[in-house]
Protein backbone atom coordinates (compact mmCIF):
# COMPACT_ATOMS: atom_id res chain seq x y z
CA UNK A 1 0.00 0.00 0.00
CA UNK A 2 1.19 3.51 -0.56
CA UNK A 3 1.02 6.01 1.94
CA UNK A 4 -0.29 9.29 1.11
CA UNK A 5 1.07 12.05 3.34
CA UNK A 6 -1.16 15.00 4.81
CA UNK A 7 0.43 17.58 1.43
CA UNK A 8 -0.70 14.91 -1.07
CA UNK A 9 -3.94 14.45 0.54
CA UNK A 10 -4.69 18.36 0.43
CA UNK A 11 -3.55 17.69 -3.09
CA UNK A 12 -6.30 15.16 -4.25
CA UNK A 13 -8.79 16.92 -2.46
CA UNK A 14 -8.04 19.71 -4.24
CA UNK A 15 -9.82 17.63 -7.52
CA UNK A 16 -12.54 16.16 -5.84
CA UNK A 17 -13.79 20.02 -4.44
CA UNK A 18 -12.43 23.01 -5.89
CA UNK A 19 -13.88 25.65 -3.43
CA UNK A 20 -12.73 23.34 -0.35
CA UNK A 21 -11.44 25.53 2.99
CA UNK A 22 -9.41 25.05 5.44
CA UNK A 23 -10.92 25.50 9.01
CA UNK A 24 -9.04 26.25 12.17
CA UNK A 25 -9.70 25.37 15.47
CA UNK A 26 -7.66 25.69 19.06
CA UNK A 27 -9.41 24.99 22.29
CA UNK A 28 -6.41 27.25 23.88
CA UNK A 29 -6.81 30.45 22.24
CA UNK A 30 -9.60 30.61 19.45
CA UNK A 31 -13.13 31.08 19.46
CA UNK A 32 -16.37 30.52 18.25
CA UNK A 33 -17.18 33.79 16.60
CA UNK A 34 -14.36 34.14 14.91
CA UNK A 35 -13.31 33.31 11.07
CA UNK A 36 -11.70 29.61 11.22
CA UNK A 37 -8.68 31.13 9.88
CA UNK A 38 -5.01 30.25 11.09
CA UNK A 39 -4.72 33.69 12.81
CA UNK A 40 -8.28 33.73 13.97
CA UNK A 41 -9.01 30.13 14.69
CA UNK A 42 -12.66 29.01 16.38
CA UNK A 43 -12.89 27.03 20.06
CA UNK A 44 -14.37 23.88 19.35
CA UNK A 45 -14.26 21.29 16.56
CA UNK A 46 -18.17 20.84 16.80
CA UNK A 47 -18.30 24.61 15.40
CA UNK A 48 -16.09 23.48 12.80
CA UNK A 49 -18.40 20.84 11.97
CA UNK A 50 -21.33 22.87 11.86
CA UNK A 51 -19.60 24.77 9.63
CA UNK A 52 -17.62 22.64 7.18
CA UNK A 53 -18.89 22.07 3.39
CA UNK A 54 -18.46 18.78 2.10
CA UNK A 55 -15.02 18.87 1.28
CA UNK A 56 -13.45 21.24 3.62
CA UNK A 57 -10.87 20.21 5.99
CA UNK A 58 -10.87 20.96 9.62
CA UNK A 59 -6.74 21.58 11.32
CA UNK A 60 -7.13 20.69 15.08
CA UNK A 61 -4.35 22.19 17.25
CA UNK A 62 -3.48 20.18 20.69
CA UNK A 63 -4.04 21.43 24.01
CA UNK A 64 -3.51 20.20 27.50
CA UNK A 65 -7.67 19.92 27.70
CA UNK A 66 -9.69 17.48 25.72
CA UNK A 67 -11.70 19.19 23.49
CA UNK A 68 -15.75 18.79 24.89
CA UNK A 69 -17.99 17.92 22.62
CA UNK A 70 -21.67 20.49 22.27
CA UNK A 71 -23.55 21.27 25.56
CA UNK A 72 -26.58 19.21 24.13
CA UNK A 73 -24.13 16.22 23.49
CA UNK A 74 -20.93 16.53 25.51
CA UNK A 75 -18.31 14.07 24.62
CA UNK A 76 -19.00 13.33 21.15
CA UNK A 77 -19.08 14.97 17.40
CA UNK A 78 -21.12 14.63 14.93
CA UNK A 79 -20.52 14.77 11.10
CA UNK A 80 -23.19 15.45 8.85
CA UNK A 81 -21.36 16.44 5.67
CA UNK A 82 -17.91 14.89 4.48
CA UNK A 83 -15.13 16.50 5.57
CA UNK A 84 -11.32 15.96 6.77
CA UNK A 85 -10.12 16.51 10.54
CA UNK A 86 -6.25 16.65 11.02
CA UNK A 87 -5.00 17.25 14.56
CA UNK A 88 -2.05 17.80 16.25
CA UNK A 89 -1.03 20.87 14.77
CA UNK A 90 1.17 23.13 17.53
CA UNK A 91 -0.80 26.42 19.20
CA UNK A 92 0.59 28.14 16.12
CA UNK A 93 -0.18 25.51 13.37
CA UNK A 94 3.50 25.75 12.33
CA UNK A 95 4.60 22.26 13.13
CA UNK A 96 2.50 19.09 13.93
CA UNK A 97 2.97 16.08 15.92
CA UNK A 98 0.23 14.46 17.34
CA UNK A 99 1.41 12.89 20.07
CA UNK A 100 3.32 16.06 21.30
CA UNK A 101 0.58 18.78 20.22
CA UNK A 102 -2.17 16.01 21.60
CA UNK A 103 -5.68 16.63 19.81
CA UNK A 104 -7.65 14.86 22.71
CA UNK A 105 -11.23 13.38 23.59
CA UNK A 106 -11.43 12.09 27.07
CA UNK A 107 -14.80 12.65 28.08
CA UNK A 108 -15.90 12.93 31.72
CA UNK A 109 -18.45 10.70 33.34
CA UNK A 110 -19.84 12.93 35.07
CA UNK A 111 -20.72 14.54 31.12
CA UNK A 112 -22.33 11.75 29.55
CA UNK A 113 -25.23 13.01 28.27
CA UNK A 114 -27.31 9.90 26.19
CA UNK A 115 -28.45 11.18 22.70
CA UNK A 116 -28.68 10.23 18.73
CA UNK A 117 -24.46 9.69 18.32
CA UNK A 118 -23.28 6.53 18.68
CA UNK A 119 -19.55 7.36 18.55
CA UNK A 120 -17.43 10.26 20.01
CA UNK A 121 -16.70 10.97 16.22
CA UNK A 122 -20.34 10.20 14.56
CA UNK A 123 -20.09 9.99 10.56
CA UNK A 124 -24.01 10.06 9.17
CA UNK A 125 -24.01 11.24 5.54
CA UNK A 126 -27.02 11.76 2.99
CA UNK A 127 -29.13 8.42 3.15
CA UNK A 128 -30.31 8.97 -0.30
CA UNK A 129 -29.07 8.17 -3.80
CA UNK A 130 -28.12 12.38 -4.31
CA UNK A 131 -25.69 11.67 -1.61
CA UNK A 132 -22.12 13.12 -2.90
CA UNK A 133 -19.66 10.52 -4.41
CA UNK A 134 -15.81 10.88 -5.03
CA UNK A 135 -15.65 12.12 -1.72
CA UNK A 136 -11.53 11.94 -0.38
CA UNK A 137 -11.72 12.31 3.59
CA UNK A 138 -9.13 11.94 6.20
CA UNK A 139 -9.39 11.83 9.78
CA UNK A 140 -5.67 11.99 11.30
CA UNK A 141 -3.79 12.57 14.05
CA UNK A 142 -6.58 11.97 17.16
CA UNK A 143 -6.43 10.34 19.90
CA UNK A 144 -9.71 9.04 22.04
CA UNK A 145 -9.35 8.05 25.64
CA UNK A 146 -13.03 6.72 27.88
CA UNK A 147 -10.79 5.56 30.72
CA UNK A 148 -12.00 8.32 32.39
CA UNK A 149 -15.88 8.22 30.68
CA UNK A 150 -16.26 4.74 31.97
CA UNK A 151 -17.75 3.24 34.90
CA UNK A 152 -15.99 0.63 37.10
CA UNK A 153 -16.31 -1.19 40.36
CA UNK A 154 -14.74 -0.20 42.85
CA UNK A 155 -12.99 -3.48 43.89
CA UNK A 156 -14.93 -6.66 41.81
CA UNK A 157 -11.85 -7.32 39.17
CA UNK A 158 -9.39 -5.18 40.55
CA UNK A 159 -6.37 -6.87 40.57
CA UNK A 160 -3.70 -5.59 43.28
CA UNK A 161 -1.91 -2.11 42.29
CA UNK A 162 -4.81 -1.16 39.71
CA UNK A 163 -6.53 2.17 40.33
CA UNK A 164 -9.88 0.54 38.92
CA UNK A 165 -11.69 -2.57 39.08
CA UNK A 166 -14.07 -4.52 36.19
CA UNK A 167 -15.78 -2.14 33.46
CA UNK A 168 -19.55 -2.26 34.26
CA UNK A 169 -21.84 -2.19 31.72
CA UNK A 170 -25.47 -0.08 32.44
CA UNK A 171 -27.73 -0.36 34.16
CA UNK A 172 -25.25 -1.30 36.89
CA UNK A 173 -22.66 1.74 37.97
CA UNK A 174 -20.09 2.42 40.85
CA UNK A 175 -21.89 3.99 43.42
CA UNK A 176 -18.71 7.10 42.91
CA UNK A 177 -19.77 7.84 38.86
CA UNK A 178 -23.17 9.76 37.91
CA UNK A 179 -23.43 7.86 35.10
CA UNK A 180 -22.77 4.21 33.73
CA UNK A 181 -20.52 3.57 31.12
CA UNK A 182 -21.31 5.15 27.87
CA UNK A 183 -20.56 1.90 25.82
CA UNK A 184 -20.24 3.70 22.80
CA UNK A 185 -18.13 3.14 19.61
CA UNK A 186 -15.16 6.04 18.84
CA UNK A 187 -15.39 6.46 15.30
CA UNK A 188 -18.69 5.00 13.59
CA UNK A 189 -20.14 5.34 10.86
CA UNK A 190 -24.12 4.96 10.12
CA UNK A 191 -24.99 1.96 8.27
CA UNK A 192 -27.72 4.07 6.22
CA UNK A 193 -25.61 6.26 4.70
CA UNK A 194 -24.75 6.55 1.10
CA UNK A 195 -21.62 8.34 0.49
CA UNK A 196 -19.22 7.11 -2.06
CA UNK A 197 -15.25 7.40 -2.19
CA UNK A 198 -12.47 7.26 0.30
CA UNK A 199 -12.39 7.33 4.06
CA UNK A 200 -8.47 7.14 5.68
CA UNK A 201 -8.41 6.91 9.38
CA UNK A 202 -4.16 7.42 10.05
CA UNK A 203 -1.88 7.72 13.22
CA UNK A 204 -4.76 7.89 15.57
CA UNK A 205 -5.02 6.04 19.13
CA UNK A 206 -8.25 4.43 20.83
CA UNK A 207 -7.57 3.56 24.48
CA UNK A 208 -10.37 1.88 26.78
CA UNK A 209 -13.61 1.76 24.58
CA UNK A 210 -16.57 0.81 25.99
CA UNK A 211 -17.47 -0.46 22.67
CA UNK A 212 -16.07 -1.28 18.85
CA UNK A 213 -13.56 1.08 18.55
CA UNK A 214 -13.84 1.57 14.90
CA UNK A 215 -17.10 0.89 13.44
CA UNK A 216 -17.25 1.54 10.04
CA UNK A 217 -20.28 1.12 7.58
CA UNK A 218 -19.25 2.27 3.94
CA UNK A 219 -21.26 2.58 1.19
CA UNK A 220 -18.85 2.22 -1.74
CA UNK A 221 -15.40 2.86 -1.96
CA UNK A 222 -12.60 2.23 -0.03
CA UNK A 223 -11.51 2.40 3.40
CA UNK A 224 -8.12 2.62 4.96
CA UNK A 225 -6.90 2.34 8.52
CA UNK A 226 -3.32 2.67 9.12
CA UNK A 227 -0.40 3.41 11.82
CA UNK A 228 -3.06 3.26 14.32
CA UNK A 229 -2.83 2.04 18.10
CA UNK A 230 -6.14 -0.02 19.56
CA UNK A 231 -5.73 -0.82 23.15
CA UNK A 232 -8.44 -1.86 25.06
CA UNK A 233 -11.63 -2.23 23.40
CA UNK A 234 -14.55 -4.24 24.29
CA UNK A 235 -15.89 -6.65 21.67
CA UNK A 236 -13.56 -5.77 18.72
CA UNK A 237 -10.62 -3.46 17.60
CA UNK A 238 -11.67 -2.47 14.00
CA UNK A 239 -14.33 -3.30 12.07
CA UNK A 240 -15.86 -2.32 8.16
CA UNK A 241 -18.68 -3.46 6.33
CA UNK A 242 -20.48 -2.71 3.38
CA UNK A 243 -23.72 -0.95 3.70
CA UNK A 244 -24.69 -1.78 -0.05
CA UNK A 245 -26.76 -4.76 -0.88
CA UNK A 246 -25.55 -7.48 -1.81
CA UNK A 247 -27.12 -9.06 -5.20
CA UNK A 248 -27.21 -12.86 -4.06
CA UNK A 249 -28.43 -15.57 -6.31
CA UNK A 250 -28.76 -17.78 -3.14
CA UNK A 251 -28.66 -17.62 0.64
CA UNK A 252 -24.77 -18.30 0.38
CA UNK A 253 -23.93 -17.63 -3.40
CA UNK A 254 -23.61 -13.83 -4.77
CA UNK A 255 -24.77 -12.87 -8.21
CA UNK A 256 -22.33 -14.15 -10.85
CA UNK A 257 -20.15 -11.37 -11.94
CA UNK A 258 -20.95 -9.48 -8.58
CA UNK A 259 -17.45 -7.97 -6.94
CA UNK A 260 -16.86 -6.48 -3.37
CA UNK A 261 -18.36 -2.73 -2.86
CA UNK A 262 -15.95 -1.70 -0.43
CA UNK A 263 -12.11 -2.40 -0.10
CA UNK A 264 -10.56 -2.00 2.90
CA UNK A 265 -6.68 -1.57 3.78
CA UNK A 266 -5.83 -2.36 7.26
CA UNK A 267 -1.90 -2.21 7.60
CA UNK A 268 0.79 -1.20 10.48
CA UNK A 269 -1.88 -0.79 12.91
CA UNK A 270 -1.34 -2.37 17.05
CA UNK A 271 -4.21 -4.18 18.13
CA UNK A 272 -3.99 -5.36 21.64
CA UNK A 273 -6.14 -6.19 24.93
CA UNK A 274 -9.72 -6.92 23.22
CA UNK A 275 -12.17 -7.63 25.54
CA UNK A 276 -15.29 -10.05 25.60
CA UNK A 277 -19.16 -8.63 25.43
CA UNK A 278 -19.26 -9.74 28.93
CA UNK A 279 -17.24 -10.90 31.91
CA UNK A 280 -18.34 -13.53 31.69
CA UNK A 281 -15.37 -14.20 28.29
CA UNK A 282 -17.74 -15.99 26.48
CA UNK A 283 -17.83 -14.45 23.03
CA UNK A 284 -16.51 -11.54 20.66
CA UNK A 285 -12.86 -10.41 21.87
CA UNK A 286 -11.98 -9.89 18.49
CA UNK A 287 -9.21 -7.38 17.33
CA UNK A 288 -10.08 -7.15 13.44
CA UNK A 289 -13.38 -8.62 12.04
CA UNK A 290 -13.83 -8.31 8.11
CA UNK A 291 -17.73 -8.22 6.85
CA UNK A 292 -19.94 -8.78 4.08
CA UNK A 293 -19.42 -7.18 0.89
CA UNK A 294 -16.08 -6.23 1.92
CA UNK A 295 -12.27 -7.15 -0.40
CA UNK A 296 -9.56 -6.34 2.81
CA UNK A 297 -6.00 -6.35 2.78
CA UNK A 298 -4.75 -6.86 6.72
CA UNK A 299 -0.92 -6.20 6.35
CA UNK A 300 2.09 -6.00 8.57
CA UNK A 301 -0.22 -5.05 12.07
CA UNK A 302 0.93 -6.07 15.85
CA UNK A 303 -2.34 -8.51 16.96
CA UNK A 304 -1.98 -9.78 20.31
CA UNK A 305 -3.28 -9.97 23.39
CA UNK A 306 -6.97 -10.32 22.47
CA UNK A 307 -9.54 -12.30 24.44
CA UNK A 308 -11.20 -14.61 22.24
CA UNK A 309 -9.14 -14.43 18.32
CA UNK A 310 -6.89 -11.64 16.86
CA UNK A 311 -8.57 -11.68 13.16
CA UNK A 312 -11.90 -13.07 13.45
CA UNK A 313 -13.83 -13.92 10.02
CA UNK A 314 -16.97 -15.79 10.62
CA UNK A 315 -19.70 -12.48 10.51
CA UNK A 316 -21.66 -12.11 7.64
CA UNK A 317 -21.18 -14.32 4.12
CA UNK A 318 -17.61 -15.95 3.38
CA UNK A 319 -18.71 -16.12 -0.58
CA UNK A 320 -18.89 -11.80 -0.22
CA UNK A 321 -15.33 -11.55 1.07
CA UNK A 322 -11.83 -11.69 -0.48
CA UNK A 323 -9.19 -11.26 2.02
CA UNK A 324 -5.54 -11.30 2.31
CA UNK A 325 -3.87 -11.69 5.53
CA UNK A 326 -0.40 -11.37 5.03
CA UNK A 327 2.69 -10.37 6.98
CA UNK A 328 0.93 -9.63 10.59
CA UNK A 329 2.57 -10.68 13.89
CA UNK A 330 0.11 -12.17 15.35
CA UNK A 331 1.24 -13.23 19.92
CA UNK A 332 -0.92 -14.50 23.01
CA UNK A 333 -4.46 -13.95 21.72
CA UNK A 334 -5.79 -16.06 24.28
CA UNK A 335 -8.06 -18.48 22.05
CA UNK A 336 -6.75 -18.37 18.35
CA UNK A 337 -5.08 -16.11 16.07
CA UNK A 338 -7.58 -16.97 13.42
CA UNK A 339 -10.95 -17.60 13.51
CA UNK A 340 -12.77 -18.15 10.43
CA UNK A 341 -15.85 -20.06 8.62
CA UNK A 342 -14.98 -23.17 6.97
CA UNK A 343 -18.28 -24.07 5.68
CA UNK A 344 -20.22 -25.85 7.42
CA UNK A 345 -18.13 -25.32 10.86
CA UNK A 346 -15.91 -22.33 12.22
CA UNK A 347 -12.36 -23.17 12.93
CA UNK A 348 -9.97 -21.14 15.54
CA UNK A 349 -6.01 -21.73 14.46
CA UNK A 350 -2.86 -20.92 16.01
CA UNK A 351 -0.51 -18.80 13.55
CA UNK A 352 1.48 -21.36 12.96
CA UNK A 353 -1.19 -23.59 10.93
CA UNK A 354 -2.05 -20.48 8.78
CA UNK A 355 -1.49 -22.90 5.56
CA UNK A 356 -4.17 -24.93 6.12
CA UNK A 357 -6.17 -21.52 5.49
CA UNK A 358 -5.29 -20.93 2.06
CA UNK A 359 -8.35 -21.62 -0.42
CA UNK A 360 -10.95 -21.28 2.54
CA UNK A 361 -14.46 -19.21 2.30
CA UNK A 362 -13.18 -15.48 1.66
CA UNK A 363 -9.81 -16.19 2.12
CA UNK A 364 -7.61 -15.48 -1.14
CA UNK A 365 -4.19 -15.08 0.17
CA UNK A 366 -2.23 -16.02 3.65
CA UNK A 367 1.21 -15.54 3.86
CA UNK A 368 4.05 -14.85 5.90
CA UNK A 369 2.10 -13.81 9.58
CA UNK A 370 4.26 -15.17 12.67
CA UNK A 371 4.48 -15.46 15.83
CA UNK A 372 6.39 -12.82 17.99
CA UNK A 373 10.29 -14.13 18.12
CA UNK A 374 11.35 -10.69 20.49
CA UNK A 375 9.27 -9.84 23.64
CA UNK A 376 11.71 -7.52 24.09
CA UNK A 377 10.32 -4.89 21.56
CA UNK A 378 7.72 -4.47 24.43
CA UNK A 379 9.93 -3.70 27.00
CA UNK A 380 8.99 -0.22 28.66
CA UNK A 381 6.20 -0.01 26.20
CA UNK A 382 3.52 -2.07 27.82
CA UNK A 383 2.16 -1.70 31.23
CA UNK A 384 4.25 -4.53 33.18
CA UNK A 385 1.06 -4.85 35.78
CA UNK A 386 -1.92 -5.03 33.44
CA UNK A 387 0.25 -7.24 31.24
CA UNK A 388 0.53 -9.60 34.22
CA UNK A 389 -2.52 -9.21 35.25
CA UNK A 390 -3.93 -10.18 32.28
CA UNK A 391 -1.91 -13.24 31.58
CA UNK A 392 -2.85 -14.66 34.96
CA UNK A 393 -6.34 -13.81 34.70
CA UNK A 394 -8.85 -16.45 36.02
CA UNK A 395 -12.38 -17.16 35.02
CA UNK A 396 -14.62 -19.01 37.36
CA UNK A 397 -18.17 -20.40 37.14
CA UNK A 398 -20.56 -21.82 39.78
CA UNK A 399 -24.23 -23.29 39.04
CA UNK A 400 -26.73 -23.58 41.90
CA UNK A 401 -29.80 -25.21 41.38
CA UNK A 402 -33.43 -24.83 42.14
CA UNK A 403 -34.17 -28.57 44.39
CA UNK A 404 -37.56 -27.85 44.39
CA UNK A 405 -39.93 -30.08 42.87
CA UNK A 406 -40.13 -28.27 39.17
CA UNK A 407 -36.53 -29.82 38.83
CA UNK A 408 -37.17 -33.18 40.09
CA UNK A 409 -39.76 -33.98 37.52
CA UNK A 410 -37.13 -31.94 34.50
CA UNK A 411 -34.76 -34.51 35.84
CA UNK A 412 -36.89 -37.40 35.97
CA UNK A 413 -38.00 -36.67 32.16
CA UNK A 414 -34.12 -35.98 31.28
CA UNK A 415 -34.86 -31.91 30.17
CA UNK A 416 -32.72 -29.04 31.40
CA UNK A 417 -32.58 -27.89 34.99
CA UNK A 418 -33.35 -24.94 35.72
CA UNK A 419 -30.70 -22.48 38.63
CA UNK A 420 -28.42 -19.46 38.38
CA UNK A 421 -25.14 -19.01 37.14
CA UNK A 422 -22.59 -17.43 38.83
CA UNK A 423 -19.60 -16.75 36.89
CA UNK A 424 -16.70 -13.93 38.02
CA UNK A 425 -13.54 -13.10 36.37
CA UNK A 426 -10.56 -11.36 38.44
CA UNK A 427 -10.43 -8.44 35.78
CA UNK A 428 -12.22 -7.05 32.73
CA UNK A 429 -11.73 -3.98 30.56
CA UNK A 430 -9.78 -2.44 33.43
CA UNK A 431 -8.45 1.33 32.68
CA UNK A 432 -5.57 1.20 31.27
CA UNK A 433 -3.10 3.98 31.09
CA UNK A 434 -3.18 6.40 28.28
CA UNK A 435 0.27 7.17 28.60
CA UNK A 436 1.61 3.74 28.03
CA UNK A 437 -1.18 3.20 24.93
CA UNK A 438 0.84 5.95 23.38
CA UNK A 439 4.33 4.07 23.91
CA UNK A 440 3.42 1.30 21.36
CA UNK A 441 3.84 3.43 18.28
CA UNK A 442 7.05 2.44 16.83
CA UNK A 443 7.38 -0.31 18.95
CA UNK A 444 8.65 -2.73 16.19
CA UNK A 445 10.71 -1.50 12.92
CA UNK A 446 8.16 -2.29 9.84
CA UNK A 447 5.39 -3.85 11.72
CA UNK A 448 2.21 -2.46 13.66
CA UNK A 449 2.09 1.06 14.62
CA UNK A 450 4.91 3.24 13.57
CA UNK A 451 6.54 6.11 14.76
CA UNK A 452 4.43 9.20 13.60
CA UNK A 453 6.54 11.62 11.53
Amino acid sequence: MKKMTVAAFFAACATFAASAADIYVSLDTGKNKNAGTKEAPLKNLWKALEKAETGDVIHVAGSAKPYPGKATSKGTFRMEKPVSIIGGYSPDFATRDPLKFRTLFQAQNENYVRGNNLGVLHLEFDKTMNAPKGVKMKIDGLIFDEGFANSYHAVKGKPEGFDTGMWLEGPAKNIADKQVSPNRYMIYSATASRVEGELEIENCAFVNCGNIAVNINWFKGKVSIENCVFCNSRMIGASVACSAAVPMDGPSKPRAGWKPEVKWEFEKNTVLYTWSRLNDLADMGFGVRVNTGVEAEIEDNIIGLNVLTGFDNTKGVPSTKKIKLDGNVFFLNRESDVQMTASPSVVKVKVDEFEDLEGTDGIEEIEDNVDLKDPSVFKGRLNARFLDSFLSMKYSESTKLDEGKCNGLRSMLGLPLQGTIKTQCDMFCNRYPLEDALKLFGAMDGKGAQAIK
